[in-house]
């Protein structure tokens, strides 16, 4: 046997790597980290989803302008030509420029005035607990916060 390889058989090795106390320590940094982030990260993703439909609904309200420049009224501009439900001349969920199947708002036609000469509609999300988001004919915009299904004087903006 040679002597220069017996001599390396019984030489200590020297280890490397992270010890289990460290490998702790570190999951428990991520797991801080982690708790104080996903709540920001999801208040974060309601937020952008909000704008989303916020803005399908004023795309919704210029396809209905349209809609009246060519028909002379609002009226008929719902699914089988009915005046609320379901709208025809635009998509009936936001985002719109995604499939219906990962949709966060319903696009409707809330109600329409007698005569057809003003409206209001409607994005609901499919999470009630969001609060509804409105807009009027007249510009008007309204988002109803608290959910409680009906509109307070403070709740006629969208950035409140």
């Amino acid at each position: 046997m040679n002597k220069r390889h017996f001599k390396h058989q019984f030489e200590p090795r020297t280890c490397s790597g992270f010890s289990l106390m460290e490998l702790m320590i570190a999951v428990a940094i991520v797991g801080i980290v982690s708790m104080i982030a996903y709540p920001s990260y999801q208040s974060y993703l309601v937020d952008s989803k909000r704008s989303v439909a916020q803005s399908d609904l004023m795309a919704f309200a210029a396809q209905f302008e349209r809609h009246k420049l060519a028909n002379f009224s609002y009226a008929g501009a719902g699914i089988n030509a009915n005046d609320t439900g379901s709208p025809a001349v635009f998509a009936n969920h936001s985002p719109s420029s995604e499939p219906a199947g990962s949709k966060a708002y319903n696009l409707t036609i809330d109600s329409l005035s007698l005569g057809g000469t003003a409206y209001r509609i409607k994005a609901q999300p499919v999470l009630e607990s969001q609060g509804a988001l409105y807009y009027y004919s007249d510009g008007r915009k309204a988002w109803d916060q608290n959910a409680d299904g009906s509109l307070s004087p403070g709740e006629f903006c969208w950035r409140c």
